[in-house]
């Protein structure tokens, strides 16, 4: 069924036939020999438009785009008025408390990687969050002030419309400041999670802003934030000021006053980084994504290597042999994540080596056809990589947090951007009378090397906590091209499970045919390396899972006891273009019901 009350009015209630949808995108398909496709014929269509698109979690926010594009902006101006107004309608993960990535390509084909990822405070040191027995003292990386890294989001969103955009950024940031001084509906599943943060219910400022000192707001409440419209105010006629000026005093202030190590020192050093993404290659499309601080490119290109070897198609969408291979690539490059990678301005990374097709053919020589490889068991190929830190290893819990959106505009520019307060709400803590949340990134460094952090990943020496590093990230924003021309703009949030997500939805366009829409919403599987584990969806075939178990496999129904729960994680907010029509095929994750796909 198409959700056309949902989606816009262009919303086209069609059942796609696999043939149909590799019209639609252009993609060329195997789907001739393929096995029947369960999935292509129960998703709805996407959202068509002429000339440009924004998707992102929140209606409002898609909504702000859009007017910034009829405006005359670009790409780069409607990514930052989107990345404003999730800030206000979005305060779970839209954010100006926390940092993300912007990937840009422009109609010209140049292409650039905005790094304003959170940094740690001068004051930061590696041990910070061990006790007396060396132990990881729980939440103390995770909630309050102590957690919260040097916020990068506004010198992020600045620099980008300053360089690359067209507008002013009073013009861009109106539509956020209309949400926040005048208020936004809030939706029932936004209302639900407000109520039920106990992170923010610990911290003064952030119960009375967003439970309204538990007289909490309830769905379709007139939701209205005074301190952050006038934050925003102040941002959009100085931005400086936000990291050298009475902004940055009063944000210092606020986190030194419970406890934290931010200074106004840490906000006037802060700088985004505009870095070159990284590219690979897939079936003859041209990868362009994220490079380090964030391990989801890098993590994503060695993945498909491995997996350009087999013929995926064939095996059939989400089959047991297609799960198991692309399962055994995850595993691998994940194994690599794990020893290698950290902040670029620190540590050295043997990114070339990871990303040859030579490496992956010989992790590819080490995949049973049959049966898992037990991650204890693993064993690097010899020749290709140096040897790595010897680093203990341990398991945990997996979460699913942060934001992600993406532009096409009517000259072919092209943004996929993902940012992040890191989890739920952040540290809870809010910037005092400013009205933001703030972050809690700090724990995406290593702790302690060995120890998982929140989302269950492993962190080696690579990752260790240093004045001014920046956190490993897995966010992967990414932009597939055919022919020099953009194809595909997507992203996810999710923790660890951004990079599976990406990965899971190019196999589902590229490979298995499915159109946008059906790629946004067809159930997803994850592994981590560690634990040694397959994670997947309720909505997972039951079959298939009893076979991969057969074989073997470790597996896990995310939040399985709890049969009230959807038992869902990540939101794929992805565009495709027909390279023969122009038609702009937009997809809003259906695991939110608040999300769209705007476009005109």
């Amino acid at each position: 069924m198409c959700h056309c009350a949902r989606l816009s009015a262009c919303c086209v209630a069609i059942v796609f036939s696999v043939a149909s949808i590799a019209a639609q995108t252009g993609v060329q398909t195997s789907a001739q020999t393929a096995p029947p496709n369960p999935y292509a014929l129960v998703r709805p269509s996407p959202t068509l438009a002429r000339h440009a698109m924004v998707v992102s979690i929140h209606h409002d926010a898609s909504d702000a785009g859009v007017e910034v594009l009829k405006a005359g902006g670009n790409a780069v101006d409607a990514a930052v008025a989107v990345g404003f107004a999730l800030a206000v309608v979005y305060p779970q993960a839209g954010n100006l408390g926390g940092g993300g990535f912007m990937l840009i390509r422009m109609k010209t084909g140049e292409a650039h990687f905005l790094d304003y990822r959170e940094r740690a405070p001068a004051a930061a040191t590696a041990g910070m969050y061990l006790d007396a027995q060396k132990n990881v003292v729980p939440e103390l990386s995770t909630v309050g002030y102590r957690a919260i890294g040097v916020p990068g989001t506004v010198a992020g969103l600045v620099y980008a419309e300053k360089t690359y955009g067209r507008l002013t950024l009073a013009q861009v940031m109106a539509p956020a400041i209309r949400f926040a001084s005048q208020g936004y509906i809030l939706p029932e599943e936004e209302a639900r999670t407000l109520a039920a943060a106990k992170n923010l219910a610990q911290f003064p400022e952030s119960r009375r802003i967003f439970q309204r000192d538990g007289n909490f707001l309830k769905s379709g409440d007139h939701f209205t934030q005074s301190d952050l419209a006038a934050t925003l105010k102040r941002i959009a006629v100085d931005p400086a000021s936000f990291y050298k000026g009475p902004m940055a005093a009063e944000l210092a202030a606020s986190i030194q006053k419970g406890g934290g190590l931010l200074t106004t020192a840490d906000l006037a050093a802060y700088q985004v980084k505009d870095r070159a993404p990284l590219t690979g290659s897939y079936r003859g499309y041209q990868i362009v994504t994220a490079p380090p601080p964030s391990a989801g490119g890098i993590v994503l290109i060695e993945a498909l290597n491995i997996l350009s070897g087999y013929d995926l198609a064939k095996m059939g969408d989400r089959s047991p042999q297609q799960v198991h291979v692309i399962t055994e690539a995850f595993r691998r490059a994940f194994k690599d994540r794990a020893d290698y990678l950290g902040d670029p301005d620190f540590v050295s990374m043997p990114i070339q080596q990871m990303a040859s097709p030579a490496y992956a053919a010989a992790w590819r020589k080490s995949i049973d056809p049959l049966k898992p490889s037990p991650s204890a068991t693993l064993t690097r190929p010899a020749g290709f990589l140096p040897p790595p830190p010897a680093t203990p290893r341990a398991a945990a819990h997996e979460s699913t947090e942060t934001t992600h959106f993406s532009v096409v505009d009517a000259e072919g520019n092209a943004v996929s951007s993902t940012t992040t307060l890191n989890g739920l709400f952040g540290s809870g803590v809010t910037a005092g009378p400013l009205g933001f949340l703030l972050n809690n990134e700090m724990d995406d460094f290593t702790a302690k090397p060995g120890a998982p952090n929140m989302y269950g990943l492993i962190q080696g020496p690579a990752n260790a906590i240093a004045p001014g590093k920046r956190p490993l990230s897995n966010m992967t924003p990414t932009i597939v091209l055919k022919d020099g021309k953009v194809l595909l703009v997507l992203g996810s949030p999710g923790g660890s499970t951004i990079i599976t997500t990406v990965a899971n939805d190019i196999v589902s366009i590229l490979d298995n045919s499915l159109n946008v829409q059906q790629a946004a919403d067809a159930p997803r599987f994850h592994h981590q390396y560690l634990p040694d584990v397959l994670q997947v969806e309720k909505s997972f075939p039951q079959p298939v899972l009893d076979a991969l178990k057969a074989s073997g496999y470790a597996v896990s129904r995310i939040n399985e006891v709890d049969e009230k729960n959807p038992g869902v994680w990540g939101d794929s907010e992805m565009i495709t273009i027909d390279p023969n029509s122009g038609t702009l095929l937009g997809a809003d994750d259906q695991r939110h019901k608040f999300g769209k796909a705007a476009g005109y």
